[in-house]
């Protein structure tokens, strides 16, 4: 279980950056782009961590997969961007997969 919270947080610091990148104005923000680079630096240290004790297909699809699910929601939030019908079912097709991704996974 503790492999999960790390991946989690790695999810979590990747999100964290990847909602930055507007916000850092082309990486001219210093304080914007230093949480931005912090944040990625501390994904990968929790990937390569995580990667130690679950799948590298586990680790990846849960990672982009909600990774990209959760920045299109809070962007959708936080920078007003639309998300069409299609753009939800394909989201919502996106933590099914990682769902089986998870509910399948052999351990190492």
């Amino acid at each position: 279980m503790n492999s999960y919270l790390i991946l989690f947080a790695a999810i979590l610091f990747e999100v964290l950056g990847t909602m930055l990148l507007s916000v850092s104005q082309s990486f001219t923000k210093i304080l914007p782009t230093t949480i931005l680079l912090i944040s990625y630096g501390l994904s990968f240290y929790c990937l390569a961590l995580v990667s130690e004790k679950l799948p590298l297909a586990v680790i990846y699809a849960s990672w982009a997969g909600l990774g990209v699910f959760s920045v299109a929601v809070l962007s959708y939030f936080f920078y007003k961007q639309t998300l069409s019908w299609q753009m939800i079912i394909g989201l919502f097709l996106i933590v099914v997969g990682v769902t089986i991704v998870n509910i399948y996974k052999t351990e190492i």
